[in-house]
């Protein structure tokens, strides 16, 4: 039976991709002094998406949340779940979750961003999921009071309500994600610490990320969506077409030079909406690693938004875009024609050695 069972749940954008590959990269450090990190990254999404009975989901795959709990239930030390989608549960989806790995001590991780970085980010990710709404659009919609998804899904205090009250005081956890000029371990460090993972037991690789697309290089796959149309509706088919021949193999690879982001005549607002949030989590009662000041904007700066970019522009990038996935699409054949000749080499040999052992086997019969 688990003792505790850490429970990541996210938000997005705060890190999460540098501390998973950080356990992933230790698993087996991690299992060797008791600390179960389950399976594969594959299954804690797939379980993720099937606690939230998500419309994108493939239903035939085999890790389920209930699959993925009865292994944590029978691990007799600690447990590390870690998916920044589960934050997006639901209150009751929160609820079997923890209840599912009681009696076990649930401890839930939520990590905490500035809201001048996160307001792009959040729809930066929404377009690379199959979104296709603007920029300005999703911006209108967070002050008209109509964007529940993106304070439900990226916002600590709303994540911490719904899953924070399943559990005592002392089980809640906050990471506030250091300043961009931070060390590059810290928000490690300030994992490992809640998770009672032993200063050098990892190997801390340099840290990877997924990397933000530029202001074009977003706008393009933005249309892109669009025209797509009901084609790739679910969310591997898109991410094994699209992200593996796309944004993968050609957008992430450009220079992404034009950065967006919210605008300063927006500062004053998003400034406020912060120090509300601020208010909200210090009068929450959690463990909070880090400081709260981190929540605060810094070095705000007049940037444009990809819906300024002009028609040239955009026809320029997806120029550029077809030349990259057309070199992309020579290097597939390469690779293609390199397995074929593999096969059809085993093939030959298989097909000699057969020869052989029957010229073998008439051989001994003559004689």
């Amino acid at each position: 039976m688990a003792k505790r069972v850490y429970l990541h749940i996210g938000a997005p954008k705060t890190g999460s991709t540098y501390v998973q590959n950080v356990l992933w990269g230790n698993q087996r450090a991690l299992e060797d002094a008791g600390i179960l990190l389950p399976s594969s990254a594959v299954a804690h999404d797939q379980a993720m998406a099937d606690l939230r009975q998500a419309r994108w989901r493939d239903t035939d795959v085999y890790w389920t949340w209930d699959r993925l709990a009865e292994k944590t239930r029978k691990w007799p030390g600690d447990v590390i779940i870690s998916n920044e989608g589960l934050g997006a549960a639901t209150s009751e989806q929160a609820i079997r979750a923890v209840e599912s790995l009681q009696p076990a001590e649930v401890h839930i991780i939520v990590a905490g961003r500035d809201l001048w970085r996160t307001f792009p980010s959040f729809w930066q990710q929404s377009i690379r999921a199959r979104s296709g709404w603007r920029f300005g659009a999703f911006m209108d919609a967070v002050q008209q009071g109509r964007a529940e998804a993106f304070w439900n899904n990226h916002t600590a205090p709303r994540m911490l309500r719904r899953w924070g009250d399943l559990v005592p005081a002392r089980q809640r956890h906050l990471v506030t994600v250091p300043a961009p000029d931070a060390p590059r371990d810290l928000l490690w460090h300030r994992f490992a610490g809640i998770m009672g993972i032993p200063d050098g037991l990892c190997e801390l690789a340099e840290p990877t990320s997924n990397p933000s697309l530029g202001a074009a290089e977003i706008e393009l796959l933005r249309r892109v969506n669009l025209a797509l149309g009901d084609r790739y509706p679910l969310r591997t088919p898109y991410q094994k077409v699209v992200h593996r021949h796309l944004v993968d193999a050609v957008l992430k690879r450009r220079a992404n030079e034009l950065k967006f982001g919210v605008g300063l005549d927006q500062a004053e607002w998003v400034t406020a909406l912060a120090e509300q949030q601020i208010k909200e989590l210090q009068d929450y009662p959690c463990q909070i690693v880090g400081d709260l000041d981190e929540l605060r904007p810094t070095k705000m700066k007049q940037t444009g938004t990809p819906d300024d970019l002009d028609d040239s522009q955009l026809l320029q990038v997806a120029v550029e875009t077809i030349v990259g996935m057309l070199g992309h699409a020579d290097s597939l054949g390469d690779r293609t024609d390199d397995h074929d000749e593999k096969v059809f080499a085993r093939l030959r040999n298989r097909a000699a050695g057969g020869v052989k052992r029957r010229l073998r086997l008439v051989t001994r019969r003559d004689e």
